[in-house]
């Protein structure tokens, strides 16, 4: 098939991409490289099946495609808070564009939209119908409402012009290509604990977090997409372990054998005091479940997270000269 992954530069896309290639499809990879990085699709970049094209989604793009797979948007809190409207836009305005041009060509569509759709949930672990606790003014508003603004819209295609859709609630997920400094819990702590500095707690540490290896992330993109029966639906993606951020932390410390503390401040506002996803449903229709253990994913992590630090600092050593 001819595919279309918008975001594909990113973190997820590029792993997504790169499975795309190996499955035989023939994959445009369409990125403004907000966040994302050419870095990530330079292996990709001498396969015949494969093809970028930097560029906005937001704006006009006429392609033609058999399907598509819509994760552009900056996704870490470093990232849409240094660019809020941009978020709002790509997500809205964005998914527009490509829903439009979807029901052009007559290609299947999936939406990847977020975990944060839930806020800071009051029920778990959070199934697809739980509509969510979600501040509409407060500082993660950019992302976790354009999302689900970009749901509505997604959905709306699928009422109105019987366009082939689906919506993937993707739940934190790390692995290598997460960029050094996403913002995000698993980079920050990895990052901290490979230079023996403190490991940053905002709150007590006691919430919760659920964490799935990207690996096991795109593949349940790939089947939310290709297999038969899921037009319409919604699937939340995540691995259902939940641990503290704690103990999250105190993991990472042993497994980089690192000497770092932890350190405390104080808890950022909306962060989510629980996140866990129910999967029931992926499992009973895609047949998915996370299949890495976390410790064996954040282990392949620290791997990569270590030679790319190492590559900076010989890139700033050079510079240095």
């Amino acid at each position: 098939m001819k595919v279309l992954v918008s975001g594909g530069a990113g973190f997820i896309g590029s792993h997504l991409c790169a499975r795309l290639i190996r499955d035989g499809h023939s994959v445009l990879c369409v990125d403004n490289l907000l966040t994302g990085s050419e870095r990530n699709i330079a292996a990709l970049a001498g396969s015949d099946t494969f093809t970028f094209i930097r560029h906005d989604v937001v704006q006009p793009l006429e392609f033609e495609a058999d399907a598509v797979f819509h994760l552009a948007s900056p996704a870490s809190p470093i990232g849409y808070w240094e660019h809020p409207f941009e978020t709002i836009r790509v997500n809205t305005e964005g998914t527009m564009r490509l829903l439009e041009g979807a029901r052009r060509v007559g290609a299947r569509f999936l939406m990847a939209s977020t975990s944060e759709a839930y806020g800071d949930p009051l029920v778990h672990p959070q199934p697809e119908d739980y509509h969510g606790n979600v501040n509409p003014v407060g500082p993660r508003a950019c992302y976790d409402e354009s999302k689900r603004l970009g749901e509505t819209i997604t959905a709306e295609f699928r009422r109105q012009y019987g366009l082939d859709t689906r919506i993937v609630r993707i739940f934190n997920t790390y692995g290598p290509q997460n960029q050094l400094n996403d913002g995000r819990m698993i980079p920050n702590f990895i990052c901290a604990a490979l230079a023996n500095a403190p490991l940053t707690i905002h709150g007590t540490g006691q919430q919760t977090r659920s964490i799935c290896y990207v690996d096991d992330l795109v593949d349940g993109l790939v089947r939310a997409l290709f297999l038969p029966d899921t037009a319409g639906e919604v699937f939340n993606l995540g691995n259902p372990e939940e641990h503290t951020i704690l103990e999250w932390a105190e993991l990472i410390i042993r497994l980089c054998s690192s000497a770092s503390t932890l350190a405390f401040e104080g808890r950022r506002e909306d962060d989510p005091e629980r996140r866990q996803p129910d999967i029931s449903k992926a499992r009973r229709i895609l047949g998915w479940e996370p299949s890495v253990d976390p410790e064996r994913g954040l282990v392949r992590t620290i791997e990569w997270f270590r030679a790319e630090q190492e590559h900076e600092q010989a890139r700033l050593t050079l510079a240095g000269r």
